[in-house]
């Protein structure tokens, strides 16, 4: 699955471990450029190249998912972590492997938000 992750999450200790899994991961933190990114072009990006966006920022991604929705603007997923710390990198891992083994399809993350 393609992956963006989100500046807060760390490229090293979630990042390498997805990509371990097989997965293609782009983690803004690793690059200070687009961990400068805002908000709307993060989500911009993640759907430019059809990547399921991976971020703990829920309280701005949330609204800015509804105001995608609401304008008919389409992007290729997101994976809202709620209640994990930044420091729970294996539960962090864990959740995520598991959600998308849900959807095993890039195809079924179109427009969905799925949260741990």
């Amino acid at each position: 699955m393609r992956l963006l992750l989100d500046a807060n999450l760390s490229p090293k200790r979630v990042g390498a471990a997805l990509e371990a899994q097989g997965h293609d991961v782009l983690a803004l933190a690793a690059n200070p450029r687009l961990s400068a990114l805002d908000d709307p072009e993060v989500l911009a990006l993640a759907a430019d190249q059809d990547r399921i966006l991976v971020t703990r920022n829920c309280r701005d991604f949330a609204p800015l998912l509804r105001e995608w929705a609401e304008a008919g603007r389409s992007h290729s997923g997101c994976i809202l972590i709620w209640t994990l710390g930044h420091q729970q990198f294996d539960a962090i891992i864990d959740g995520v492997a598991r959600v998308l083994e849900s959807r095993p399809e890039p195809s079924a993350w179109g427009d969905v938000t799925l949260a741990l």
